[in-house]
């Protein structure tokens, strides 16, 4: 099975890129990236030293609820192609430890399948998750600030 990873929402990018409210209705803050530690959502990259950089808030659900954590991400402040790879993006190769969660078709966390992996771990460990019929997809989070990086689908699509 081969793996992806989706960029952040292109209607909410856009929206915020614009002006826009973030999930708390607020502007996105505006900062200059120092080259590392700045994942865009959208490109799923770095953001460049030197080039300005979003700071806002997100939900990746599509709704509140008790499982739907919200939190900060950064985004490119000018356009970006958002990723459409195959293969997992730098923003997976750039940390020590990621913390993976699997998630149902209503977004709600499948108990027993959070785990903190290297970047090499990523992929073997998604593989086991999705063994589960229930797991929907996997959301990648930063292991050490818990913010959102990316979502995994599930590879065969099949719901639970």
């Amino acid at each position: 099975m081969t793996l992806t990873c989706l960029s952040f929402d292109p209607d909410f990018v856009s929206h915020v890129r614009a002006g826009g409210g973030d999930a708390n209705g607020q502007p996105a803050e505006t900062a200059v990236s120092g080259g590392v530690a700045t994942p865009c959502r959208c490109c799923l990259d770095h953001v460049p030293a030197g080039q300005p950089y979003l700071i806002l808030s997100a939900r990746p659900f599509p709704a509140p609820q008790p499982y739907a954590e919200q939190g900060p991400i950064f985004l490119c402040a000018g356009a970006c192609a958002p990723w459409q790879s195959v293969g997992f993006p730098p923003v997976l190769r750039s940390s020590p430890q990621y913390l993976l969660k699997g998630y149902s078709a209503d977004h709600r966390i499948v108990y027993g399948t959070g785990q903190i992996v290297g970047p090499a771990e990523i992929e073997p460990y998604a593989l086991e998750v999705f063994v589960q019929a229930k797991v929907a997809y996997i959301d990648v989070r930063s292991a050490r600030n818990n913010c959102f990086l990316t979502r995994i689908p599930r590879p065969d699509g099949r719901p639970d």
